[in-house]
């Protein structure tokens, strides 16, 4: 049985959907993991097809323990709550210590092989946004040299569908009236749909296990573009211009603070992301998600395919 947390959330979603539709596993074999409450209705539909629901928290490490047992694989997505990785957390009081509750709980109760989505950044990386990943990745690391266990780290590419997050602290579309977007910093990004991860996700989580064990895979496409693209891209398909300004880094987070009153710990953790974009992180080499999505007759989807529907919608 293959246990998936933050099934609902927009990949964790996208990846049960692609198991399902695919037929990849049998929907009896899946245990969805969910904070909320396993008997809201919205879940019928998947108990109608047999999918098992049952509740976890990552603060209750008996209800992770009880949401994983009798399950073979745990795909782990990271957890959302990200203001823990504000102010520099120390290790165990970012992100990770979310992360390590998960991970224990599986072993402890005998999953065999862990699936971690991880970020497609470099390794080291500048992006503090990384800092809770790469402590996740070396502690299951840690765990398969000290306990046997098995895992694949799932390096996920940056989202097509975030791109407003990237270009200016979410662009606001239509509605935006901004005519210049400030950032601090630009570089060549492997932009990926969701649809495309999500596919070649749970192609590889449904494997058998000894296919991805012990490995570390980037899923993103190998085609870049910059944020000067994309504003180029929204002018266009927005019949105005939309121009990038780029600062540094300490004038762009006193820009956000001071003029859109943005949370400065928020605002010095993002910031960092631009640090790692120009240094290239996000240009990515590695062929596994456009090998998976061709042996199946599919190829990558294009950023401006992404951005013309989000401005259309």
């Amino acid at each position: 049985m293959i246990a998936l947390t933050s099934a609902t959330g927009k990949l964790g979603s996208a990846v049960l959907n692609a198991i399902l539709d695919n037929k990849f596993v049998e929907p009896k074999e899946l245990v969805v993991c969910t904070s909320s409450n396993p008997n809201d209705a919205r879940f019928d539909a998947l108990r109608a097809k047999e999918v098992t629901i049952r509740y976890n928290n990552f603060d209750e490490p008996e209800s992770l323990e009880k949401a994983f047992a009798g399950c073979d694989k745990l795909f782990l997505v990271s957890t959302p709550r990200i203001a823990m990785d504000y102010n520099d957390a120390p290790l165990w009081k970012g992100r990770e210590a979310h992360h390590r509750a998960a991970i224990d709980a599986a072993v402890k109760v005998g999953v065999k092989h862990i699936y971690y989505t991880s970020l497609a950044f470099g390794n080291p990386s500048k992006a503090g946004v990384m800092r809770a990943h790469i402590r996740t990745e070396q502690y299951l690391d840690e765990l398969a040299k000290s306990k046997g266990a098995q895992f694949t780290v799932l390096r996920e590419g940056l989202y097509n569908e975030s791109w407003p997050l990237y270009f200016g602290y979410f662009f606001g579309l239509r509605e935006d009236g901004r005519n210049e977007v400030v950032v601090a910093g630009d570089g060549p990004i492997s932009w990926t749909a969701i649809s495309d991860m999500a596919f070649a996700t749970a192609k590889i989580v449904s494997a058998p296990s000894e296919e991805w064990a012990g490995k570390m895979v980037y899923l993103s496409q190998n085609r870049t573009w910059t944020l000067e693209d994309i504003a180029r891209m929204v002018s266009r398909m927005l019949s105005r211009d939309v121009g990038l300004k780029v600062l540094s880094r300490k004038e762009h987070e006193d820009f956000y603070v001071n003029e859109k009153q943005m949370e400065r710990p928020a605002v010095e953790w993002w910031s960092t992301t631009y640090d790692a974009v120009k240094e290239g992180e996000c240009a990515i080499k590695d062929d596994t998600l456009e090998n998976i999505l061709k042996a199946s007759g599919k190829t990558p989807k294009s950023l401006d395919a992404t951005i013309k529907e989000m401005l259309a919608a």
